[in-house]
C-alpha cells in the first residue's frame, strides 16, 4: 500500500505551501496579479501573494502562499547521502579509526575552485573551529588538512595535492548560477583522468546545491550538501581509503 504524503501548513494534508520567485516585470498591482496567475498556472489553487519587492525597474520578487492536492509516495523517495552510518562517527572516533586501521595521518587538500570566491563552505569543513559545534578537519589529530581558500584553479589544486601527497581532494562550490559548478567539477575530474591520477585521490564535492547523486554522476566519490559536517566527510574519506587499500 502506497504511503502518500502531502505538504501541510495548518492542518495535516491541507497541501499549503510557500513559494518564492522572481518575474521579469515591474513591481506593482499588475505584477502581483501576474505572480498570482503564474502560481495558479503551475497547478496550485487558492493563491495569495503576500509579499512583493522591486529588484530593478523591470524585475520583481514575490512570496506567495497556495495549496496543492498532489502528494507523493514516500516509499519511492531515496536518501541522497554518502552514508548515514558513517555520519554517526565523532571526531575522536574517526581519529581512533584512522590510527587503528590506517596507521598514519590522512592528508586532505580542500579548496573552493574556479571563480567561486565563497569560502564559507570549505571553511566550515576544514577550519579548526568548524561549524555548529562540529570541529573542522584541522583539529583532527590524525588528519593533515590543507585549506587553499577560494578561486583556486583546478590545475593548482591538483599540483598542490601531488606535492603534499594528498589522499583526498575536497571541492566546495557555492556559486551555481547557470550550472557553472557542473563545468568546473567536471573539469577537475577530466584533468585527473588525463593525468592518470583519478584513482590516486578520494574526490569529494560539497555545497548547498550539491548532493551525493550529482557528485557521483560527475565522477566524484561522494557529495555532501546542506547539513553536512566535517565528521561526515572525514568518516567517508577514511573508510574510502581503507576500501581502496583492500582492493589493491
Amino acid at each position: 500500500m502506497a504511503h502518500i504524503v502531502r505538504p501541510y501548513g495548518d492542518t495535516l494534508d491541507d497541501g499549503k505551501v510557500q513559494l518564492s520567485f522572481t518575474l521579469p516585470v515591474p513591481d506593482g498591482p499588475k505584477g502581483r496579479d501576474a505572480a498570482r496567475l503564474s502560481v495558479l498556472g503551475w497547478g496550485f489553487r487558492d493563491c495569495e501573494v503576500v509579499h512583493s519587492a522591486a529588484i530593478s525597474d523591470d524585475f520583481s520578487f514575490y512570496v506567495a502562499y497556495a495549496s496543492t492536492d498532489r502528494g507523493i509516495d514516500f516509499d519511492s523517495a531515496k536518501a541522497d547521502a554518502a552514508s548515514e552510518a558513517e555520519a554517526a562517527m565523532s571526531m575522536d572516533e574517526i581519529d581512533e579509526y584512522i590510527r587503528a586501521v590506517l596507521g598514519r595521518k590522512v592528508v586532505i587538500v580542500g579548496a573552493c575552485t574556479g571563480f567561486d570566491a565563497h569560502t564559507v563552505g570549505i571553511d566550515a569543513i576544514m577550519n579548526m573551529k568548524g561549524y555548529n559545534h562540529h570541529y573542522g578537519l584541522e583539529r583532527y589529530k590524525m588528519i593533515e588538512a590543507h585549506n587553499l581558500g577560494a578561486q583556486v584553479p583546478n590545475e593548482r589544486l591538483i599540483e598542490y595535492a601531488e606535492k603534499v601527497g594528498a589522499d583526498a581532494l575536497l571541492v566546495s562550490q557555492v556559486v551555481t548560477q547557470k550550472d557553472v559548478h557542473i563545468g568546473n567539477l567536471t573539469e577537475l575530474i577530466e584533468l585527473l583522468e588525463a593525468k592518470g591520477e583519478r584513482g590516486r585521490f578520494v574526490c569529494v564535492a560539497g555545497g548547498p546545491r550539491i548532493g551525493n547523486k550529482l557528485a557521483v554522476e560527475l565522477g566524484f566519490d561522494a557529495g555532501f550538501g546542506r547539513g553536512s559536517y566535517a565528521n561526515d566527510v572525514a568518516a567517508f574519506v577514511a573508510k574510502k581509503i581503507e576500501s581502496k587499500a583492500k582492493d589493491r
